[in-house]
């Protein structure tokens, strides 16, 4: 049995990034939140074997009202929990409660030292909203005398905001945060290029071939995440890993049939097979730098 979990919160978001597939508006699922009754579900199947939790597929993750219940309920059974947020609803009073909530880790997304630049992807957002909330956050640790979460700024590398990168960096240690993290950009559409592509190799996902861009990784025929993680969308439905946003590749559902089961099907088995033998024709895997 997997480890680690990943489980969505939310499959609804407040912004339209252009390259999100939420955003994008490519994402057929029923736009939804988890129920409670079925995170119990989940958690109570998993806690035996499992030490860390992801809060986040596609989605905001506050954006479900229960949020800080399900961070407890993880946390009683003693599983390490992380979530990943736009950054967006971290007021005075949502701060406190994400500190006494016992959340391990929050990464929030910070592409962009100016408005101007950050709102080039993280559309319809506000980076003053978002740099205050990170302030609140770090206020709520202080007052409550608490080292927990472990905030991490985020910065995904565009050809926009490459220039940015040092004040970014920067920026997040005077702010407070624990920790900078510079991310490769993924692209839907890059093979002909594509506006947005960093220019720094560094921090590219693809490279130019030719007359077009490839994926600058060799795909190797294996993947530890089918074998290490369970991947759970808002209505319990099980998928191979956290590229298959909308949940093409569907295993079963985890409260109805239950992850013991799901992970040892057969079409389950089968899927990290092919994996094994021929990973670049599975088209979830062709995006991917893992």
């Amino acid at each position: 049995m997997p480890y680690s979990y990943s489980i969505e919160p939310s499959s609804t978001c407040n912004l339209t990034c252009p390259e999100c597939p939420t955003g994008k508006g490519l994402i057929h699922r029923k736009n939804s939140e988890i129920p409670l009754k079925l995170y119990q579900s989940i958690i109570d199947q998993v806690y035996l074997h499992s030490c860390y939790l992801m809060l986040y597929l596609q989605g905001e993750p506050f954006l479900n009202r229960n949020i800080f219940e399900m961070i407890r309920l993880a946390s009683k059974k003693k599983i390490y929990t992380c979530l990943s947020t736009n950054g967006h609803f971290l007021d005075k009073p949502t701060a406190t409660q994400t500190v006494l909530s016992g959340l391990n880790r929050i990464m929030i997304s910070v592409d962009g030292t100016t408005n101007d630049v950050y709102r080039q992807y993280r559309q319809g957002g506000n980076l003053e909203t978002v740099l205050e909330g990170i302030k609140n956050l770090v206020e709520a640790k202080h007052a409550l005398k608490s080292k927990t979460p472990y905030i991490i700024m985020q910065f995904i590398v565009f050809k926009h905001n490459q220039h940015q990168i040092n004040e970014f960096r920067t920026l997040g240690k005077s702010i407070g945060a624990d920790k900078t993290e510079l991310k490769t950009a993924q692209l839907f559409d890059f093979k002909n290029g594509h506006p947005m592509l960093t220019d720094l190799q560094k921090y590219a996902r693809y490279e130019k071939s030719g007359k077009r861009y490839v994926f600058k990784k060799s795909l190797q025929n294996n993947c530890k995440r089918i074998w290490t993680t369970g991947v759970i969308t808002t209505d319990g439905i099980v998928v191979p890993c956290c590229y298959d946003k909308d949940a093409k590749y569907a295993m079963g559902n985890a409260d109805k049939e239950g992850m013991k089961l799901l992970w040892k099907r057969t079409t389950f088995m089968q899927f990290r097979k092919k994996i094994l033998e021929n990973r670049i024709e599975v088209d979830i895997c062709c995006n991917c730098d893992e």
